[in-house]
């Protein structure tokens, strides 16, 4: 991997040192009753010490590299990939098994090598309809989870439960199709069940889990070092964030793309009982892997609920502020200014109770709510990647596959990322770096969006040609021939390609930069909480996807995609100009202190 040698590059850079900033030993203070804690603990600040800090100068002239990755990251992420391919292996069977109907004569589902899998016969808008519910609850949940993690269990112990009722409800899925039960009413419950269930255990775990593996890096401020070239570097922490997750991202789509090829093969040769017990084994390494850890993770205690005295300090900066001329408010609400008055050392006079905390935090509060923002553009975006485990899915049952299951296409979204990934991360962009383009969490964003754009313009021509060679026009979906098997447009199915390769290439620019902003941007008290914020965003994609169940049908699908792609070029540009301001403010916002905030919180 890339990335600097740190054990054998330090001690060179060390013997030169001649600056440091001063560092800070823990302390304790008294505050109404509660324990407050000093700017920096001495477990984050024992690894800064004897690090050379770079000058204003240096920072505007330097290259930026990244640290390396610890390995209790690395045991993290396959507990995630373990998760992922239960969770994706099992989902990208979700589409036919919702839509298609038993084939004659099957008891498990299976359509073999010409025939198509099925289970439930619902039909494309209920399969759309239950898939899109199943990743919105799967993303409204997290705010469970964070809130129970940040509040009472912390992230550990939240995810073990979390993985308790996650394998609940595989099990039911997997009851719901077992030969006998497969196809009936009760099949129909017991998944939706199970979907249910699975999807509140995936919720606590994502959260939850997200946070942890980027809490096993401990520096937090930017320092030079020499490389063994003799080159002066910054080493900057916010890079490391972003290659932590970049490989957790790869370890996630390993585990999706294994899983969903294996699945969809088990479903069409087998059964869905086979799809679905699978993944289910797979889930058993979470556990196990999280066992073996354990004592050996770095994690944070609970701190109890800030949530409440975070919008205190909101509302506190907002007085004054309300105005009925929108833009006006706009405006105030905007301002540089906004946050000054809720920092105690500004209040003049008795401060509230409730203020037990400095002005560093009330700048990390300032942070979190100014990521909160950004990931509102989000559901824009997601509304494109939701249309690979369904829409997409349909799509290709539409096309000849030449005895390919209609559901293992779209596994090249993880390939890709597989591929993708190490490229980024090796090669491009260490040589934007190189050429001095600084590109920046939120111009990844950006290009998130403008790839997944064009990701959708693909689909839309796609789906053009599908209606104007389908021997049913553009009935394409339900088109049969008079012995009820289904008639295909004569186009090869591999021209879905370039929908899920630029869909993957906005992933790596838009998801695994949104996991890594949530995580710098949070107050390390409200990292969950943060996290489930953005994934969040995906729930609400999820609701909004459910405003297009109706153009999810023939023979209004191209205008389904091309909706998508208009929404999702527009926000992209609209982002862009709503957070140019914002981006100036990354360096800044990102080697904040650690501000000192109470134990609990007392009522006003």
């Amino acid at each position: 991997m890339a990335g600097l040698q740190l054990d054998r590059d330090i001690p060179a850079a060390l013997a030169e040192v001649d600056r440091h900033r001063p560092s800070y030993d823990a302390s304790f203070e008294k505050k109404d009753g509660m324990v407050v804690t000093e700017a920096v603990d001495d477990d984050v600040d024992s690894v800064h010490e004897g690090l050379e800090f770079p000058t204003e100068e240096e920072l505007a002239t330097l290259r930026r590299v990244s640290d390396s990755i610890p390995w209790a990251s690395y045991m993290i992420a396959v507990v995630e990939l373990a998760e992922r391919f239960s969770y994706y292996g099992s989902s990208a069977v979700f589409t036919n098994f919702i839509q298609q109907p038993l084939p004659p004569g099957s008891r498990t589902g299976a359509g073999g090598p010409n025939g198509q899998s099925g289970a439930l016969g619902r039909g494309q808008q209920m399969a759309n309809g239950l898939v899109t519910f199943y990743q919105f609850w799967s993303y409204v949940c997290p705010i469970g989870g964070a809130y129970i993690a940040d509040t009472y269990w912390g992230r550990y112990k939240t995810v073990c439960w979390s993985i308790l009722v996650t394998m609940i409800g595989h099990i039911l899925m997997i009851i719901s199709g077992i030969p006998g039960i497969i196809g009936s009413q009760g099949s129909v419950a017991l998944f939706v069940l199970s979907m249910i269930v699975t999807g509140t255990g995936t919720g606590g775990f994502k959260a939850n889990l997200s946070p942890l593996i980027a809490e096993q890096y401990r520096r937090t401020k930017l320092f030079v070092i020499t490389t063994k070239s003799g080159e002066r570097v910054i080493v900057d922490p916010s890079m490391t964030t972003s290659r932590i997750y970049m490989y957790f991202y790869l370890f996630v789509n390993i585990g999706a793309l294994v899983g969903q090829i294996g699945m969809t093969y088990a479903e069409k040769y087998v059964g869905f009982w086979l799809s679905f017990t699978l993944p289910t084994i797979v889930f058993f390494l979470s556990p196990i892997v999280l066992w073996l850890g354990y004592g050996k993770y770095r994690t944070s205690p609970p701190t109890g609920s800030v949530l409440a005295t975070s919008l205190r300090v909101w509302r506190y900066a907002a007085k004054g502020r309300w105005s009925w001329n929108p833009v006006k408010m706009v405006r105030q609400f905007t301002a540089d200014d906004f946050w000054e008055s809720a920092k105690p050392s500004r209040v003049v006079g008795e401060k509230p109770k409730w203020m037990i905390f400095d002005d560093v935090w009330v700048d990390e509060v300032r942070r979190g709510f100014k990521a909160c923002s950004v990931f509102l553009w989000f559901p824009i975006y997601w509304l494109c990647y939701n249309q690979l485990n369904s829409n997409l899915t349909s799509q290709a049952a539409t096309m000849n596959t030449h005895g390919l299951p209609n559901d293992v296409l779209s596994n090249l979204d993880p390939l890709a990322l597989v591929i993708f990934i190490p490229i980024c991360d090796l090669v491009i962009y260490p040589a934007l770096a190189r050429n001095g383009f600084k590109f920046t969490a939120l111009k990844r964003i950006s290009w998130g969006f403008y790839t997944g754009t064009a990701a959708m313009i693909w689909a839309t021509v796609v789906q053009y040609y599908v209606y104007k060679t389908n021997p049913c026009g553009k009935h394409a979906g339900t088109c049969v021939d008079d012995q009820g098997l289904p008639l295909t447009s004569p186009l090869n199915v591999w021209i879905q390609t370039g929908s899920y390769v630029l869909i993957a290439f906005s992933e790596i620019f838009a998801s695994i930069t949104g996991l890594e902003y949530a995580f710098t941007k949070a107050p390390k008290n409200m990292r969950s909480l943060v996290m489930s914020m953005f994934l969040f965003m995906t729930a609400l994609s999820s609701a909004l996807g459910e405003a297009f169940v109706s153009l999810s049908i023939d023979p209004l699908l191209v205008w389904n995609y091309a909706v998508v792609a208009i929404l999702a070029g527009i926000a992209g540009c609209l982002f862009w100009l709503s957070v140019r301001k914002l981006d100036a403010e990354e360096d800044k916002l990102n080697n904040l202190g650690k501000g000192a905030f109470g134990d609990s919180v007392e009522k006003e």
